[in-house]
């Protein structure tokens, strides 16, 4: 009778654990529960009054600083105007008695050292030339007469209207010049230099014993009338020679067989082309 109450009650519990677990799982699965969604609210935004602010830091002094070498800044100034003050050159000083002396005895290549001394004399009398545009050259072409005055004066071309006229103006005023070296008329051309760089250069008078070199002259051309020859080439002849077979050199005075010279003249070539002459 105990085990049959017993078992009964068993039955009972595990029928009502059954039946409880199936209701449970169809209430979830019929009815879910709503999800619920919360939203956060804004919070609440504390007043001025409400925060206490921290004071103002207040600025610390500077230090004195010990060094009195120390130098403080000039203020910046505005700079000065730059005026760019144009080139100039003096004129060259005039041939000396000296030079004139030797320039009358001095008969190769045309009197070489008469036209040059007449050239710088010419230019001492122009006066300074300043950079600009009345600096320039102007070539002549000149005729002394045998006792030394000016025969004749002929420009051929000109750079510049203040170089020709302070040039012509310097030739109607050139003193009495020696005669010539030669004792017939003295016939050349002549450029003077009214430049703030340049005034002219000696020439070298080194190779002045040596001839010249013979003209050009087509040994082919014929003019249709005279006996046609063959054609010859013209030699240079060679320069005059010592008793003992050395060439003779062109020694004038101390200065024209030296390096000096030789450098002068390198330098005078290089000055030429560098301006473009």
């Amino acid at each position: 009778m105990k085990l049959g109450v017993a078992l009964l009650f068993s039955l009972a519990m595990h029928a009502i654990l059954v039946a409880g677990g199936q209701f449970e799982l169809f209430h979830i699965a019929n009815s879910p529960e709503p999800m619920r969604i919360k939203i956060a609210t804004q919070p609440k935004e504390e007043t001025l009054d409400e925060v206490s602010l921290p004071p103002p830091a207040r600025a610390k002094p500077k230090a004195k600083s010990l060094n009195k070498n120390v130098q403080t800044p000039a203020p910046d100034l505005p700079p000065f105007p730059v005026t760019n003050k144009p080139a100039s050159m003096d004129a060259p000083p005039p041939p000396s008695a000296e030079e004139w002396q030797l320039a009358s005895t001095y008969k190769l290549k045309n009197s070489k050292r008469y036209r040059h001394n007449w050239g710088q004399l010419v230019r001492s009398k122009m006066g300074t030339a300043v950079e600009g545009l009345q600096q320039g050259t102007v070539r002549f072409r000149i005729e002394i007469a045998p006792d030394g005055t000016l025969a004749n004066v002929k420009e051929l071309w000109s750079t510049s209207e203040t170089a020709s006229k302070l040039a012509l103006q310097a030739i109607q005023s050139l003193p009495p010049l020696p005669p010539t070296p030669t004792g017939k008329p003295l016939i050349f051309e002549r450029t003077i230099s009214f430049q703030p760089y340049e005034t002219g250069w000696p020439p070298s008078y080194t190779l002045d014993c040596l001839p010249d070199p013979p003209a050009y002259k087509n040994p082919f051309a014929w003019d249709g009338k005279s006996p046609q020859a063959p054609a010859q080439r013209q030699t240079q002849k060679n320069a005059a020679t010592d008793a003992d077979g050395s060439q003779e050199k062109c020694v004038t005075d101390s200065t024209a067989d030296t390096i000096e010279q030789e450098e002068t003249e390198m330098k005078r070539q290089t000055e030429i082309w560098r301006w473009g002459r």
